[in-house]
């Protein structure tokens, strides 16, 4: 039995013709950069997410960019975040210009700990991002009361967490901004690139000069902007697919609950293996990835055992963020996050898609059952 890490074929089927008929009325009319579909898009990303506003913009990884120029953010500038991420939400504060600082996890949620971001606060502080790791939110309110102690802005990284809660709050409604990406294996992704800010309502004008080469007008420059652009392409296949979103991330959690049931009744205990947990705080969690944790050094024997027997599975993360090359300025060395470098060399990602099988997840439970006896 074959069982892919991710299957988007399985997703665009029952959707194909819906799709290319939208697709086909877009080349009619030859309207792609911005106009109604992008609108219509941000509109109903904003009701979803229940923020003041939505702008489609180009990735995720621009919509922290973005976030951080509206904010001024520049040379000498300090932006505290996490060390276990995705590398574009450290990318981006280095391409601002600004100094990335790092606080440490929880070792529960994989999020940044709340109780390690005061210490580093600094009067070079000006912002904090949090990042809502693999679909569940970070621990929203501590982080809000040393913003506001402080005067810090917050951008919430939820470029894996469409749809997540915290304490009822839709991510990305709860700091000043929320930064989403639609890259294809996202649980909305569209058919390329693309990503989206969240944000009071008053922001949406400025973020939308911002991400239009800084013109209010054309050919007339207030800011030094960018080109951030939705393609209304992406924007069309994305309202689509934003439908059933939560269709499909019900399915996600009730593969989690399976995957639960099943790793149980194999025997599976947790000094081989650890679940993903739940934070104490009430989340909806939307598992864009599915993590265990792999005891006694056993995480890449495990991840080979499962492709020699055709099971997909992933790495997220293989190094901390403080220890890779090209942030070697910083002074980062092993041991400075001892909770992060510890989830490097354990996570393991195993397939969670909401068209995976009972006899597909049965199975890689089984695999894995096999490789410990």
């Amino acid at each position: 039995m074959q069982v892919p890490l991710l299957d988007l074929r399985a997703q665009y089927s029952p959707l194909k013709a819906e799709i290319l008929e939208t697709v086909a009325e877009l080349c009619d009319s030859q309207r792609f950069i911005l106009g109604p579909k992008v609108e219509a898009f941000e509109q109903e990303l904003a009701a979803y997410c229940q923020s003041g506003g939505a702008v489609g913009v180009t990735s995720g990884s621009d919509a922290l960019i973005i976030a951080l120029m509206v904010e001024g953010v520049k040379p000498g500038d300090e932006i505290i975040t996490s060390p276990f991420t995705f590398f574009a939400t450290v990318g981006a504060i280095v391409r601002c210009g600004a100094t990335p600082v790092f606080a440490d996890i929880d070792p529960v949620t994989f999020n940044i700990d709340p109780a390690k971001i005061a210490e580093k606060i600094t009067p070079k502080t000006r912002g904090i991002i949090p990042v809502h790791l693999f679909g569940q939110a970070a621990d929203m309110d501590p982080i809000m009361a040393i913003a506001k102690e402080h005067n810090l802005f917050v951008i919430e990284d939820a470029c894996q967490a469409i749809g997540s809660e915290y304490k009822g709050k839709r991510v990305g409604s709860i700091g000043d901004y929320g930064a989403f990406s639609f890259f294809p294996s996202k649980n909305l992704g569209c058919f390329g690139d693309g990503g989206a800010v969240t944000c009071r309502a008053e922001k949406t004008d400025i973020l939308k000069i911002f991400r239009n080469h800084g013109q209010s007008k054309t050919y007339i420059h207030e800011y030094v902007g960018g080109n951030f652009r939705l393609d209304a392409l992406q924007a069309a296949i994305l309202s689509i697919k934003l439908r059933y979103l939560d269709s499909w991330s019900e399915a996600r959690q009730r593969n989690a609950a399976d995957y639960k049931k099943l790793f149980a009744e194999a025997g599976i205990t947790d000094d081989m293996i650890a679940l993903p947990q739940e934070a104490a705080y009430p989340v909806r969690h939307i598992y864009n990835q599915y993590c265990i944790r792999v005891k006694n050094g056993k995480r890449d024997a495990l991840k080979n055992f499962l492709a020699e027997n055709e099971i997909g599975c992933a790495i997220y993360y293989p190094l901390s963020l403080h220890l890779q090359e090209c942030f070697k300025d910083l002074g980062g060395k092993a041991g400075d996050y001892p909770e992060c470098e510890k989830a490097t060399s354990e996570v393991l990602a195993l397939p969670i898609f909401g068209e995976t099988t009972p006899e597909q997840r049965a199975f890689v439970v089984e695999t894995i059952a096999k490789f410990f006896k």
